[in-house]
């Protein structure tokens, strides 16, 4: 594209190579004889200019080369610039002109950069800028300034404003000589958020934080029970191929993004409005967001949320499939995929897990459950305890609120209230929920009740009176968790969310949050229950579980005693009944202690347990002469097989590798339908499947071999899920250090 005047620009996806073969043309002209010009600048065609003064070589732009490789080392973006320029904001980034003929004279030629970004760019939206070529670097503007000139090559250096817009940018060169000028497009590259920027508002201080919360593919998500916690391998994936763009594509189909595109991309330039709009995006609740959320064990129509293992084929399948919603996910899919976007875009964030977590409607800080004289639930109940819950939190300053509140913020994806109509919630900072100030935007009540809320369980005996027990077995907001910086450990950050318990930091929290309930005294009867379990049960095992009771009182105490075993969902959702027992003479003696047995047959479960692998026991202590009632519960979890993974040969970077992958059959019966799933980044292009020849009988080890090939230098982790008829969503994992080749 040459010739005077201005090129058309290209439209639609960026090329991957900045167009070559500029040609600037320069003609000498007398300040004293300026040519005669009409309206818009060019010369009448009827009128002609005096004879120029002299004639000087034509500047022909060669190409412009985006140094790609040294970008993307300088900006931690070298998976990502493979075949276009991904830069950070707030850090220069390097281009060079490659001049034919002759150099670019600085006292002779004029350069002027124009970067744009959105279908409708201006300059007081601050999605255009247009910076002269200077000598000067101003803080906190675009700029361009000369680094080095030979041999018709112009080395540049470009800057951006910390506070720029993220996302795709056009960056194109006027180039002009006295009356005349040509502009032409030198390529495009895409912004993202700078956590290694002090200016930028989402910058980590710490090295290794910046590493794990940005860069690091791979990590953990924690389920399980409160009391077994369960770690869960999870492949982010953020700089696999396609991912990007595809963030990109999330953030340009947003409801606000339709409304005024304008306006959203100039916002774009706040982490606390990115983090906001993946909120809602990853859900589809209300747009043309990634995840459909189901919870009731049917998922016959798409894939069961306990099968995935990474965000990397969710993202895929989305955008391949013209923005359909992917079925199913729960709450930890919306967390991870929520994760692998933010992380993508630059904005330092984790994935945390909240043990007992409440889900409060009606922002009354209060779950109450009403059951029957046998403890059993009456009524369709919406306000639960889940088991767990995931959100993430992402770290960025709160312009908006008052100091202090920087920091970590929570945002939660999976679609569970409206915030200001849509389906989203935060960002809320983590501080706010430990403070008890419910005031502060976005959504704190709503978080402060997750980890915070009293519950309440009603006794409603046969004539209607409705009596409080006793529950001291269920604590709202436990082991809160993430994985640790760095390695391939859980992290307890519950300190983070609440003040020691009676701590008067926790009192003046609940003050300020008018949380009544938990600043009132605790009934207390001298009768105490609780649930105890063996230290492990394996899937397809029988075993026992105790209704622990002591009697710290001088009295004897008559009693009965309802055990129930049921399987259940991790948000709550009770299934049917697979062991219980009913004591209807139980003697308590003074000051003693009592162990009653349950037994749990795997015969009585393996139909109704759900892919949570999660049994709730229930027991209910009656002292009909004290109308007393004491209730303990216990979620108890049970450990699947353990996937065993061996890397056959040396790791090397672009050489190929095989992993074997083996599972031993536990259970007493054969399986079917069988097959290993395994994908991670860097080491396979995309997730692969293995099926495996029915049947695999008891005690069977089966193997399946996979072909990988390690395409960087490092740590890498291959996750693996096992899939079969009667065992479901088993997960394994093996990290490889791959070497250079």
């Amino acid at each position: 594209m040459c010739g005077p005047g201005r090129p058309r620009l290209p439209r639609g996806p960026p090329p991957a190579r900045p167009t070559a073969g500029y040609k600037l043309t320069r003609r000498a002209v007398s300040a004293a004889s300026p040519p005669v010009v009409r309206a818009g600048g060019f010369p009448c065609p009827s009128e002609k200019p005096p004879p120029p003064l002299s004639m000087a070589e034509d500047l022909i732009l060669e190409r412009c080369d985006l140094e790609l490789e040294a970008n993307g080392r300088d900006h931690h973006t070298a998976d990502l610039c493979q075949d276009r320029l991904v830069v950070r904001r707030g850090q220069p980034f390097w281009l060079k002109l490659h001049f034919e003929g002759r150099s670019y004279e600085a006292g002779v030629d004029t350069l002027t950069f124009s970067a744009v970004t959105g279908p409708a760019p201006s300059e007081e939206a601050g999605t255009k800028a247009r910076f002269p070529l200077s000598d000067a670097v101003e803080e906190g503007a675009w700029t361009a300034s000369v680094v080095d000139q030979q041999d018709g090559v112009l080395s540049l250096q470009l800057s951006t404003p910390a506070t720029a817009p993220i996302g795709l940018y056009r960056l194109s060169l006027e180039a002009s000589t006295g009356y005349q000028g040509s502009s032409f497009v030198l390529g495009h590259f895409t912004l993202l958020f700078n956590t290694w920027c002090p200016a930028d508002a989402v910058y980590l201080d710490s090295e290794e934080e910046r590493r794990e919360y940005v860069l690091t593919q791979q990590g953990f998500i924690y389920q399980g029970s409160a009391k077994f916690i369960k770690s869960v391998p999870w492949n982010y994936g953020q700089f696999e191929d396609g991912i990007l763009d595809t963030c990109l594509m999330l953030l340009d189909i947003n409801p606000k993004f339709l409304k005024d595109s304008g306006r959203d991309c100039s916002r774009r330039s706040s982490p606390v409005y990115v983090g906001r709009v993946v909120s809602g995006m990853v859900n589809c609740n209300d747009d043309q967001g990634v995840l459909q959320g189901r919870w009731d064990n049917n998922y016959g129509d798409g894939v069961s949320p306990m099968f995935w293992i990474g965000s990397v084929d969710i993202l895929r399948r989305w955008r391949d499939y013209g923005c359909q919603q992917v079925k199913y996910g729960q709450c930890w899919v919306f967390a991870a995929v929520a994760c692998t976007v933010l992380r993508c875009l630059g904005i330092p964030t984790r994935v945390v897990t909240n043990y007992n977590s409440a889900h409060d409607q009606n922002s009354n800080l209060l779950i109450e459950y009403f059951r029957n004289e046998f403890g059993e639930l009456q009524g369709d109940k919406s306000e639960m305890i889940w088991n767990f819950h995931c959100w993430v939190e992402s770290w960025m300053t709160r312009p908006d609120l008052q100091p202090g509140y920087e920091g970590w913020q929570a945002l939660d994806p999976t679609p569970q209230e409206k915030s200001e109509g849509t389906y989203c919630c935060g960002p809320v900072p983590v501080r706010a929920i430990k403070e008890g100030d419910l005031s502060t935007k976005y959504d704190t009540p709503f978080v402060f009740a997750e980890v915070n809320a009293d519950v309440v369980d009603w006794i409603q005996q046969e004539d209607g009176s409705m009596h409080k027990s006793i529950n001291h077995s269920l604590v709202v907001g436990l082991k809160i968790s993430t994985k640790s910086v760095g390695r391939d450990e859980r992290e307890d950050i519950t300190h983070n969310y609440k003040y020691p318990e009676g701590s008067q930091e926790e009192r003046d929290a609940f003050t300020r949050a008018n949380h009544l309930n938990k600043l009132a005294e605790k009934e207390e009867t001298g009768v105490a229950m609780r649930i105890r379990v063996a230290e492990s049960m394996s899937m397809g095992s029988d075993f026992d579980v105790f209704a622990h009771i002591t009697n710290d009182t001088a009295e004897d105490r008559a009693c009965r005693l309802v055990l129930c075993a049921r399987t259940v969902s991790y948000n709550g959702v009770l299934g049917p009944e697979c062991g219980t027992k009913d004591l209807l003479g139980l003697a308590l003696e003074p000051y003693s202690e009592k162990s009653i047995p349950l037994r749990i047959l795997y015969e009585k479960y393996r139909d109704s347990l759900t892919q949570s692998n999660l049994i709730k026991v229930q027991g209910l202590l009656i002292e009909p002469a004290a109308n007393s009632y004491v209730l303990a519960q216990r979620d108890i979890y049970l450990e699947n097989p353990e996937i065993k993974i061996r890397v056959l040969g040396e790791p090397k970077q672009n050489r190929k590798l095989v992993a074997e992958v083996s599972m031993r059959n536990p259970l007493t019966v054969p399986l079917t339908g069988c097959s290993f799933t395994v994908e991670g980044a860097g080491l396979l292009r995309e997730q692969k499947t293995v099926e495996i020849p029915d049947p695999v009988e008891p005690e069977e080890v089966v193997k399946v071999r996979v072909d990988l090939l390690p395409l960087h230098v490092g740590l890498s982790k291959l996750v693996v899920n096992f899939e079969s008829d009667k065992l479901k969503s088993v997960k394994g994992f093996r990290n490889i250090i791959i070497g250079p080749s």
